[in-house]
């Protein structure tokens, strides 16, 4: 048994959920999110727009493995739209800046030439001092990709610790050469 697909998931009030076909409509304050849920395999029950419960039709190993997966989607729509997800970048080394330049976001990252990173629909980036980059969203997906990306383009060393990281992130630092 999937232990997270058990839970009911909770609608706030702001947010409006409707079936249609195999498509699930989630509107909310910040956005409008469509998933696609297999019917076949899944019943999806909606209680007068206030609760929403998955339970797969069979119990196998296939449906239990996605029980929970689908759950988690539906789930993080929901709060997606509601609430948001925020992702903050802090950018570690000498000389390295960010700057919003209309719809790129430029950054010196110590190499040759700035980096422009372009910002796509649906994603809010604001700079916070130089070093530190707020990325807001309601696709928990969208969110998560841009910010792998940004990171890409600098990972942290673990000599000095140079680089681009989340807040909080923890970096393995190596002992460096001995006389």
């Amino acid at each position: 048994m999937s232990k997270i697909g058990k839970i009911n998931i909770s609608i706030p009030e702001k947010v409006k959920v409707g079936l249609s076909g195999n498509v699930l409509n989630v509107e909310g304050p910040l956005g409008k999110k469509s998933l696609h849920i297999d019917l076949d395999i899944f019943d999806l029950n909606i209680n007068d727009g206030k609760e929403i419960s998955i339970k797969p039709k069979k119990i196998n190993k296939d449906t239990k493995r996605l029980w929970g997966m689908n759950r988690s989607l539906v789930n993080g729509a929901i709060i997606g739209t509601n609430e948001g997800y925020e992702k903050t970048l802090e950018l570690v080394g000498v000389g390295f800046r960010a700057a919003l330049k209309g719809k790129q976001l430029n950054l010196q990252l110590g190499f040759s030439h700035d980096v422009n990173v372009d910002i796509p629909e649906g994603i809010k980036m604001s700079v916070e001092k130089q070093t530190i980059i707020k990325i807001t969203g309601f696709d928990k997906q969208q969110v998560g990709m841009i910010v792998s990306q940004i990171k890409s383009l600098r990972p942290p060393e673990p000599f000095k610790g140079k680089g681009i990281r989340e807040k909080d992130q923890y970096i393995i630092r190596k002992e460096g050469k001995k006389k």
